[in-house]
């Protein structure tokens, strides 16, 4: 490799801005000025780039009104009768609170779909309850609320999915459907390792509720949870397109918050608003630059270069996709997940392709693995933010996290050894993959 070539140089410019405390997005723009400036191509084709890649494209629309629908669902009490619901569930069980930390991840999917607004939201929450009265170790409830994170981002409606199928081209739909059952594994082995975990360390159980008040707290709880429901009923029977279809989940957490529940005034609106306009306008950022530095990766035929060096190692599916999980897992460790979508996925798809692999078991594989990088040492985001969020070491941290990171990527062998796992439901949405 040249490292005096524009590209090297971009690269160097990109690295060394974000280390300065650059937003990535700003830095990945800046970087492929620098390409276009010495390799004398016209400066305004960075511009051309952004533009054309985001007015384009409709289905951008639908991030921002995701968020929307999370801000409002996550104001007011909506919170506190669905973790009440979640209790009434599970609370019952060896470790009653780790369990409903397992299950309000699942259940608060629909509120998010980002593993670090999860983890700072309801899992700051729920780290608080368990650590209450000394029920559970600190560093063991900051590591569940971790690793629980990372299980709403799979499920739809999910970010990570949106920004796959914008950089692919794949059907959001079936993307959507595709990461249920993945999701749903996911939590179903944490949810095991916390039983034994309980048994073992004695975790305590909580008090059980009684039966007669269970129609009482589903019914408080009902409403919150049919957004999901009505979010994959639209976009399965074609009522309505995913943008449309997140446009409905925001009016609809808004009508349950205001009209229904009566949690948010005014000014909860406007806050929402704002909150979701600033979570809106960095992520915006990130697409933008990701989308002018991929022009950069295509002019420079990096995509061709590294499908053609695979092919020449006459590479299986399989052990391409085992490849991808270990680049992709190390890559996690240090670099946000969006960025490792929208910059590295492009550069692996064409082989993807070219291997026959399935464009949706992939995509619901390669964001799977990325939320696992989040809880990866050494420098997983969740790691870091939850030691802050609990005060706990860093270290301390990391050992309650491995078990659980050990059983995460059993499941992830799992979606990559068996694609049914991730395509027996969108075939039976009628998924001709």
């Amino acid at each position: 490799m040249n490292f005096t070539s524009p590209f090297s140089l971009a690269l160097a410019a990109i690295v060394g801005l974000s280390l300065f405390g650059v937003p990535v997005g700003q830095a990945m723009i800046g970087g492929s000025v620098l390409y276009l400036y010495l390799k004398g191509m016209d400066m305004g084709a960075a511009a051309e780039q952004l533009l054309n890649g985001t007015y384009n494209s409709f289905l951008l629309l639908a991030i921002p009104l995701f968020i929307l629908a999370a801000t409002f669902m996550s104001s007011g009490t909506v919170l506190d009768r669905l973790l009440r619901f979640c209790n009434a569930i599970v609370g019952r069980f060896p470790g009653g609170l780790a369990q409903v930390n397992v299950l309000q991840s699942i259940v608060f999917a629909s509120m998010s779909g980002s593993a670090l607004a999860d983890a700072a939201g309801s899992g700051k929450l729920m780290q608080s309850m368990m650590t209450r009265g000394g029920k559970y170790p600190p560093a063991f409830a900051a590591a569940l609320s971790a690793v629980s994170s990372v299980i709403g981002p799979v499920l739809p409606p999910s970010i990570p999915l949106v920004l796959y199928a914008l950089v692919s081209g794949t059907s959001i739909g079936y993307l959507f459907i595709a990461g249920v059952v993945p999701g749903l594994l996911l939590g179903a082995v944490q949810m095991a390792l916390i039983y034994f975990q309980a048994k073992r360390r004695g975790f305590p159980i909580e008090e059980k509720v009684p039966l007669a008040d269970m129609p009482r707290i589903t019914r408080e709880a009902f409403p919150a949870l049919m957004l999901p429901v009505i979010l994959l009923g639209c976009l399965y029977t074609g009522i309505t397109t995913p943008t449309e279809a997140a446009g409905l989940a925001a009016a609809y957490a808004l009508f349950i918050s205001v009209v229904l529940y009566r949690s948010l005034g005014w000014r909860d609106i406007y806050d929402s608003l704002m909150t979701s306009a600033r979570l809106s306008i960095s992520i915006g950022m990130l697409i933008a630059g990701a989308l002018v530095f991929n022009f950069v990766i295509t002019a420079e035929n990096i995509p061709a270069s590294v499908s053609g060096m695979l092919k020449g190692i006459d590479m299986s599916p399989l052990g391409f996709l085992l490849v991808v999980n270990l680049i992709l897992l190390l890559l996690g460790c240090f670099l946000e997940g969006s960025t490792i979508i929208l910059v590295i996925l492009p550069v692996l798809l064409p082989t993807a392709t070219a291997l026959g692999v399935d464009p949706v078991h992939f995509g619901v594989m390669a964001v799977l693995n990325i939320m696992i990088g989040l809880v990866t040492p050494p420098y997983g985001l969740l790691l870091f933010m939850m030691s802050k969020i609990a005060d706990v070491s860093l270290s301390e941290l990391v050992r309650e996290v491995m078990p659980y990171l050990l059983v995460m990527i059993g499941a992830l062998a799992a979606v990559t050894l068996l694609p049914d796992v991730v395509l027996y439901l969108p075939r039976l949405a009628g998924y001709a993959g």
